[in-house]
């Protein structure tokens, strides 16, 4: 318990600094160093949890585990739902996804959603990318606190 509440602080404490620390202009590139340090978080806690694992068979099997296992291992609960079109476009949807939930008793606040999902679409991205799949991960907020994340396959 006292984990995920260091944990989401952290977070909070994170953001609002490169927040803060950029200019009007620069927001775009906050919300670049937020993905880029999420990447590289990503990278390290898949390494450490697919240690002792075997490998995967496909990349279903993959978003499976990225599902059910890392995500349980960070926001503590798994992903609600996991759809693909087979295409290489998976959508992984949190209904109540963690860094939201304190925010979530007014819209006012769905123009500040994009800077706390930075993190961890480069978590996502990271972790993916340290399995051999190289993607594009993007988030959407519909309605707080739900979000979705979704993951678009580059095919060499």
């Amino acid at each position: 318990m006292a984990d995920e509440v260091i944990f989401e602080f952290l977070h909070m404490e994170i953001v609002d600094h490169i927040h803060k620390e950029s200019s009007n202009e620069e927001k775009e590139q906050g919300i670049s160093k937020l993905e880029a340090l999420g990447f590289r978080v990503g990278q390290s806690l898949i390494e450490r949890l697919t240690k002792e694992c075997s490998r995967f068979k496909d990349e279903l099997d993959t978003m499976k585990f990225l599902c059910k296992d890392l995500w349980n291992l960070v926001y503590k609960k798994q992903i609600d739902n996991l759809r693909t079109n087979h295409q290489g476009v998976y959508v992984l949807q949190d209904n109540r996804f963690k860094f939201l939930v304190q925010m979530s008793t007014g819209k006012q606040y769905m123009e500040s959603a994009p800077k706390y999902l930075a993190f961890p679409c480069g978590m996502i991205r990271g972790a993916l990318s340290n399995l051999g799949i190289n993607c594009i991960v993007t988030a959407e907020v519909s309605a707080m606190p739900a979000c979705k994340f979704q993951i678009q396959i580059q095919r060499s």
